[in-house]
């Protein structure tokens, strides 16, 4: 069977691909599964310095969980009791990775797609990208990271705007919200990525991990003393 996430590395750079293009690289449990074990990897490997995580294709990063899958018959409480601490995809509130994350983003960026955005320290998107945490449009609270990240990292009035309504956002808007770092040509997301690999890279490795997280105590780490955000080699 095909796996459906793709791991690389080359030197220091960690490269994860959700590759379901025919579902717009929508998680099914298998996948956030998988997600998780590659996580836990990258944490253990002091050799990486920084994640680049993307969806595979031109039409989507992510429309986040696999309505056509078994999540789709549980009910509100159900689903509520099953949420995975380290959020959506195993990252929107991951505490224990400490390299920064990269999300080159095209294409729709919706429900837990937004959440895994929320979940990374650098966002860079394509100037086509339509994001939204449209949970509600179906009857669900966005509670894989999406209502925490969100009013965390935008202004109060912003975020439950776009909470309330579960309105789709283009990546221009949300670059003058803040939350998208670059917003570039979709022939130059990879272009503009490697940019942003090359910047950190070019940083002694002591200061990746920690300023990802303690800057605002960083998008997925909770309040730890620096004792024990030990730098990698």
């Amino acid at each position: 069977m095909t796996d459906e996430v793709r791991y690389t590395q080359d030197g220091h750079i960690a490269r994860v691909t959700i590759d379901r293009p025919a579902v717009l690289n929508a998680v099914d449990v298998k996948t956030h599964t998988r997600l998780n074990e590659i996580w836990t990897e990258i944490e253990a490997d002091p050799e990486v310095r920084v994640v680049v995580v993307t969806g595979a294709g031109e039409r989507s990063f992510c429309v986040g969980a696999d309505m056509s899958a078994d999540a789709v018959d549980k009910t509100g409480l159900e689903y509520w009791a099953g949420l995975d601490p380290n959020g959506f995809g195993g990252l929107s509130l991951r505490t224990t990775l400490d390299v920064p994350v990269i999300a080159p983003v095209g294409g729709y960026t919706l429900g837990g797609g937004m959440e895994l955005v929320l979940g990374c320290d650098i966002v860079v998107a394509a100037d086509h990208t339509q994001f939204g945490l449209t949970e509600p449009r179906v009857g669900r609270i966005p509670l894989d990271g999406g209502v925490f990240q969100l009013v965390r990292r935008l202004p109060h009035t912003q975020a439950v705007g776009l909470l309330l309504t579960g309105r789709r956002t283009s990546a221009a808007e949300l670059h003058r919200m803040g939350l998208v770092n670059e917003v570039v040509p979709a022939q130059h997301l990879d272009e503009a990525v490697d940019g942003w690999v090359a910047d950190i890279l070019a940083c002694a490795p002591p200061h990746c991990a920690p300023s990802s997280r303690w800057s605002t105590v960083g998008p997925r780490c909770p309040r730890r003393t620096p004792a024990s955000c030990a730098p990698r080699r």
